[in-house]
């Protein structure tokens, strides 16, 4: 028999119906003809056991004991699913072949491997194991993906990743937790303060953040701003810009601070004769957007919407599961096979069907236009989140799903329209001897921005000439304060776990580090962005998200290392190198015990004194029941 066990009960339905219209439900799993099953795990069924497991001294939490560090790492099923562990210990021993069916990401291959390890598979039979790769739940997708088997075994990197992510994380968010909600509580705050690997650095983001807002102090700048006349009496406006004369008089950033300055400039050239030094113009080609990964869903979902990340990834799930309308969701690509591409009419034509608004835009597209999305270089596991084939009128759908959808499918179409043409003009002017520019920009070709409602009033400048003459007939003076900056939202939030290198304080961090690099994953970043509004320690003020008192408490408390995004950051990097044989399982431990070694000496030698802004007077019961189950929880 072969077992087939998928991540979720949705799939294992899916790959049932693929594999056999009759079929034989069981308790657990499905039955079909051919004497082969389909089963399914619930999420990950088992997680790592508590520290008490491993000794019974560390059922009370005591700072001495840190750092914990198992040398034989256990997994116990979960108290909601021991039933499934069962179902599935069962068909493995019975199966002759076995097929890891989890989502097509490193957490997907590790929740199947872990429970095939754990029911004990060894030998000739764990070699066989084969990886089914699913990330369209439509009939026709899934016997697709069924004809291209492929060995487990080519995934094993990915599951070592996934390995070496779950146990790191326990070690620091576990030792870590016990550490600071001792010293916490040391202090009279009876909660647990909670810390993690990607939350303490987001919230640390948020928090620096709010800093900076609060200790602004707004300066003025001044500009020139020269309205100017051609012999046509056509006007337009040119922009002042200083000499290097100028520069003790700039700021950093090269702002004129002083006022006396620039009105000297107004003086100087209000009613004079200009003339045009230089002409630049260039022709240039704006590509087509790729497709959507899950994060840059969600930070557009946020901007146009103001939905939240956690929303959006609820949308894709039913979108993906229950509606068959999208492709995998959890993705971090932003490519497609090319073999997608001859699938391109079928799923424009369901877009025209599902979705009115884009009726016309899916009838317009070009399916014979192919986008630099179409790379298999740059797809594995997964690619980009796209519609399926499947027809279903979006009347059927949620409000916030029907607009999720609308989002991936508008971003699809765009593959098939041309690409977006304009030129760029700048023209340099001499007004009595200061130097002025005016920059235009003109569309030639609107292609897939025809799809986007965007302002495109550009601004228009007159046919000019080298050397031409004009007339300076006013010159005014614009009075400007430098801006704070402005609070995260969910959109900027997530741009900046996604693009984390321009947050690292370390400069030999930030050079190995990609723009791509970034804290959590396409799959956890929704659920750490929620858990930390769930602790208390982000709160919102509209679109806002700022960080309470305890969350500026935790923070000022705990070592600068694991309040800001560069060693998470790096592990992210480490993890992925890992998953693509780059950095063995061991190379990315070792080098962590000690680190851990060193924030528990640092977190015993931190004052009470460092806990100040905490809001105290929690109930003690409280502290006592989440003591009780914080060790079972994986830390983020």
């Amino acid at each position: 028999m072969n077992l087939y066990i998928a991540e979720k009960p949705s799939l294992a339905r899916a790959i049932a119906n693929a594999l056999s219209p009759n079929q034989t439900k069981g308790d657990g799993f499905i039955s079909l003809p051919s004497g082969d099953v389909v089963s399914w795990c619930i999420g990950h069924l088992l997680e790592q056991a508590p520290p008490e497991k491993y000794d019974d001294r560390y059922k009370k939490w005591a700072i001495n004991d840190l750092p914990i560090t198992p040398q034989q790492w256990q997994l116990l099923p979960k108290p909601k699913t021991k039933k499934q562990v069962s179902v599935l210990r069962k068909l493995i021993k019975q199966a002759n072949c076995i097929v890891n069916a989890g989502d097509p990401d490193r957490e997907g291959q590790l929740l199947v491997d872990e429970i095939i390890h754990y029911c004990g598979v060894k030998g000739t039979k764990l070699a066989s194991v084969q990886r089914l790769l699913v990330s369209d739940l439509n009939i026709s997708a899934v016997k697709k993906s069924l004809a291209n088997l492929r060995a487990n075994e080519e995934f094993m990197p990915l599951s070592a990743s996934a390995l070496a992510r779950s146990r790191a994380d326990w070690l620091y968010g576990m030792n870590m937790t016990r550490a600071y909600t001792l010293l916490g509580q040391r202090a009279g705050y009876n909660s647990v303060l909670s810390v993690g690997r990607v939350q303490t650095p987001v919230l640390g983001l948020v928090v620096k953040r709010d800093n900076e807002i609060n200790d602004f102090v707004a300066k003025p700048f001044y500009e020139v701003i020269a309205t100017l006349n051609t012999q046509q009496r056509e006007t337009f406006d040119a922009k002042w810009q200083p000499s290097g004369a100028c520069k003790k008089y700039q700021d950093d950033e090269g702002r004129v601070i002083y006022r006396k300055l620039a009105e000297t400039v107004v003086a100087k050239t209000q009613g004079k004769k200009a003339t045009v030094t230089d002409i630049k113009k260039q022709d240039k080609r704006l590509n087509q957007p790729l497709p959507y990964n899950l994060s840059s869903l969600q930070i557009d979902a946020a901007k146009r919407f103001g939905l939240s990340a956690k929303q959006v990834l609820d949308c894709c799930q039913a979108l993906y599961e229950k509606h068959k309308l999208i492709t995998y969701p959890r993705s971090d690509n932003r490519y497609l096979p090319k073999g997608h591409f001859t699938e391109g009419d079928k799923v424009i034509a369901a877009i025209a069907n599902n979705d009115r608004e884009l009726t016309n835009a899916a009838n317009n597209a070009d399916s014979g236009i192919k986008s630099n999305a179409w790379n298999d270089n740059k797809v594995d596991a997964h690619h980009a989140i796209i519609p399926t084939a499947k027809k279903l009128a979006t009347a059927s759908l949620s409000g916030s799903e029907s607009k999720v959808y609308q989002l991936i499918a508008r971003q699809y179409l765009a593959q098939f329209y041309p690409v977006h043409v304009f030129s760029e003009q700048q023209v340099t002017i001499d007004i009595a001897g200061g130097e002025f520019k005016a920059k235009a920009k003109a569309i030639n070709e609107l292609g897939w921005k025809v799809l986007f409602k965007q302002n495109t009033d550009d601004v228009v400048l007159p046919a000019l000439v080298k050397n031409q003459l004009l007339q300076c007939v006013d010159s005014r003076l614009i009075d400007k304060k430098t801006q704070p900056p402005k609070p995260f939202t969910d959109a900027t939030l997530l741009a900046a776990m996604t693009g984390i290198s321009r947050y690292v304080t370390n400069s030999e961090i930030r050079k190995v580090l990609k723009e791509t690099d970034g804290l959590g994953t396409e799959a956890t970043r929704a659920s750490i962005i929620e858990l930390l509004f769930k602790r208390q320690f982000l709160t919102r003020q509209a679109k806002n998200i700022r960080a309470t008192n305890n969350g500026k408490a935790l923070i000022n408390a705990l070592p600068l290392s694991a309040t800001t995004p560069d060693m998470t950051a790096l592990w992210e990097m480490k993890l992925n190198n890992i998953s693509h044989k780059e950095l063995s399982y061991n190379d990315f431990m070792t080098p962590l015990l000690a680190d851990l070694d060193n924030l528990m000496i640092q977190a015993k030698a931190t004052p009470t004194d460092a806990f100040a802004m905490l809001e105290k007077g929690a109930p003690a019961k409280r502290f006592t029941k989440r003591r009780k189950s914080s060790s079972k929880k994986k830390s983020s």
